[in-house]
C-alpha cells in the first residue's frame, strides 16, 4: 500500500496574534452596520441647508471604512460588562472626529491628497473652503453628541477626547508631521514614533478609554484598557506603514516593523486576561486589525 507523505503543521509565532473566528466576524460586521446606520441618523440630511457642507460631511463619513475606532469604544463597553448600545453615540462622536481629521490631513496645506477610499478626496469634490468647514462640522458635531446624549462620564470623555484630539495628541502629531515632510533630517525613529504616539494611537486609546468610561470603569480598568489602546493604536500605525511603505516601515524595514506590530497586538491581547470572556470583542478587534492590515 502506497504511503501518503504527512507534511508538518504550520508552527505558529509566538509572538502571532490568533486568527479572528468566523462568528467573531460575523459580529464585527453587524456592529459595523449597528455604526453606520447611527451615523446616518446623526448626520444632517443632505438637502438641510447649507446643503454643500452637510452633502460634504455625509459623502466623507459614509464613504466607507472600518469603523476601527467605533468599534473599539462599543468593544471597551462591553468589557466593562455594559451593552455596547450605550456607547453607540459616543461611537459615531468618534468617527466625526476620525473623518475630520482625514479630510483636513487631505487638504492641499497638508498632503495635498487627490482619493480616499478610492474616490475624489473632499476639497478635491467640494473646494478646499468647503472642505475646511466639512471638517470643522464633523469636529463641533462631534462634541455636540457628546453633550446631548447622556452617556455616562461624559464630562470625563469629553477631556479625554479634547487631549488627545489637541496639540498633546492628534493636532501636535499632525505638526511634527508636517515637519518631518518639510525637514527629512528630523525624520528619525524616534520622530516618528512620537508623530505615530501623537497622530494615530492617542485617538485610537481615547476610544478605548472612552468606551470604558461610558461602560463605569475604574482605575484599574482605565489603566490597563489605556495599555491595551496604546499598544494597538501603535500597531495600527506600524502597519499602515507597512503597507505604504513609508514612516516607520522606512525606518525600521518592513519586516521588522511588521514583526513589532503583530508583538504589540499579542501583548494588548494579553494585558485583557483580568478582564475575561467580557473583553473577547476587544480581542477579536486587535486580532482583527493583524488580519486585515
Amino acid at each position: 500500500m502506497a504511503m501518503t507523505a504527512t507534511l508538518p503543521r504550520k508552527q505558529a509565532r509566538p509572538d502571532e496574534p490568533p486568527a479572528v473566528r468566523p462568528s467573531a466576524q460575523r459580529r464585527i460586521a453587524r456592529l459595523t452596520q449597528l455604526i453606520n446606520q447611527a451615523l446616518d441618523r446623526v448626520l444632517p440630511k443632505a438637502a438641510a441647508p447649507p446643503q454643500v457642507i452637510h452633502e460634504g460631511m455625509r459623502y466623507c463619513v459614509l464613504s466607507g471604512g472600518k469603523r476601527f475606532r467605533p468599534l473599539l469604544c462599543l468593544a471597551a463597553c462591553e468589557a466593562l460588562g455594559q451593552p455596547p448600545r450605550r456607547a453607540l453615540a459616543l461611537a459615531c462622536a468618534l468617527e466625526c472626529i476620525h473623518t475630520y481629521s482625514l479630510v483636513h490631513d487631505d487638504l492641499p496645506a497638508m498632503d495635498n491628497a487627490d482619493q480616499r477610499r478610492g474616490q475624489p478626496t473632499c476639497h478635491r469634490k467640494f473646494g478646499e473652503g468647503n472642505a475646511i468647514l466639512v471638517g470643522d462640522a464633523l469636529l463641533t458635531l462631534a462634541f455636540d453628541l457628546l453633550g446631548r446624549d447622556g452617556t455616562p462620564n461624559s464630562l470625563a470623555i469629553i477631556r479625554l477626547l479634547g487631549r488627545s484630539c489637541g496639540t498633546w495628541g492628534l493636532i501636535g502629531g499632525q505638526v511634527l508631521d508636517l515637519q518631518a515632510i518639510s525637514q527629512p533630517r528630523l525624520a528619525t525613529e524616534r520622530s516618528l514614533r512620537d508623530i505615530a504616539q501623537r497622530k494615530t494611537a492617542a485617538l485610537i486609546t481615547a476610544s478605548v478609554v472612552a468606551g470604558a468610561l461610558a461602560g463605569g470603569a475604574g482605575t484599574v480598568h482605565l489603566a490597563r484598557l489605556s495599555r491595551y489602546g496604546s499598544d494597538v493604536g501603535l500597531a495600527f500605525q506600524l502597519l499602515d506603514d507597512v503597507h505604504d511603505g513609508e514612516g516607520l516601515a522606512q525606518a525600521l524595514g518592513a519586516d521588522q516593523a511588521r514583526a513589532e506590530a503583530e508583538r504589540l497586538i499579542s501583548r494588548a491581547i494579553q494585558g485583557l486576561a483580568p478582564l475575561g470572556g467580557r473583553a473577547d470583542l476587544l480581542r477579536q478587534l486587535a486580532a482583527w486589525l493583524a488580519q486585515t492590515a
